[in-house]
């Protein structure tokens, strides 16, 4: 009786989709943007893997990707705006009060990353979000 009952349970049991997983078609390069040649779906539900191929095509790889393996959602970014070494502005503003300098970029990062920026005038390190036109913001 109990084998007839596990029957109709697999038998009556709703076929539950799979979901896709973007995996790299080729070996991508640290640094290098995404082509819809680059990446494809494969069956499968990976944690942490993007899903759709609309989320991954123009963005750039932060480390190499192998062929065949998943893209996770650490391994791609938007591209990047600051290069390291890079003379950047820097920003201040509180309260209606700008205060703008310069510094050196001391890592690679895009637009909404959080960077260390050493001030050419003053030599110290400061932490700031890169902004879209490649500007750090400091402070809030």
């Amino acid at each position: 009786m109990l084998r007839v009952l596990l029957l109709i349970g697999l038998v009556v049991s709703p076929v539950l989709p799979v979901a896709d997983t973007v995996v790299a078609a080729r070996n991508l390069r640290a640094h290098s943007q995404i082509t819809a040649q680059d990446v494809l779906l494969k069956p499968g539900d990976i944690s942490g893997a993007h899903r759709d191929l609309a989320q991954v095509v123009g963005l750039e790889t932060r480390v190499a990707i192998y062929a065949g393996r998943p893209v996770r959602q650490g391994d791609v970014g938007p591209a990047a705006v600051v290069e390291r070494n890079q003379v950047v502005p820097l920003r201040y503003r509180r309260a209606g009060l700008v205060i703008e300098a310069e510094g050196r970029a001391l890592s690679r990062a895009g637009p909404g990353d959080w960077i260390r920026v050493m001030n050419l005038a003053s030599r110290q390190t400061v932490s700031g979000q890169v902004m879209a036109d490649g500007s750090v913001q400091l402070g809030d």
